[in-house]
């Protein structure tokens, strides 16, 4: 089963992009381990409200990439051969939207920072 995907209509990157985003990060994580099955075409697009052109190009830039195999009757399958995630990227997204929700609470550079580093594990 696919985690829940999400797309943001006021970030100005394109849904196929968002989307791709995510299936990488979901492929990378391993919530999408080998062999998992992705959503077929249009119920994927259905769910999104997407054009099924939209979620087609998605699934052949994660195909180019070397993340998924599509067969024709067998669907897209995450490919077994997953290259490690790009924490780069993903992290960067994930602390912008930490640092947006920081601001909308108030907290300066400084509060948002002794917040993380409180949040921080240990070891």
């Amino acid at each position: 089963m696919t985690p829940a995907l999400r797309l943001d209509a006021d970030d100005p990157t394109p849904p196929y992009e968002q989307l791709r985003r995510q299936f990488v990060d979901l492929i990378g994580s391993g919530v999408l381990p080998p062999g998992e099955r992705l959503p077929p075409l249009r119920q994927l697009a259905g769910d999104l409200g997407l054009a099924v052109g939209t979620v087609a190009r998605t699934y052949r830039e994660l195909e180019a990439a070397g993340l998924v195999r599509s067969r024709r009757g067998g669907g897209t399958r995450v490919t077994r051969d997953v290259p490690p995630p790009e924490a780069g990227p993903a992290l960067d997204r994930h602390a912008t939207a930490y640092a947006r929700q920081a601001r909308l609470l108030g907290a300066d550079l400084e509060a948002a920072v002794t917040a993380l580093r409180r949040s921080w594990p240990a070891g």
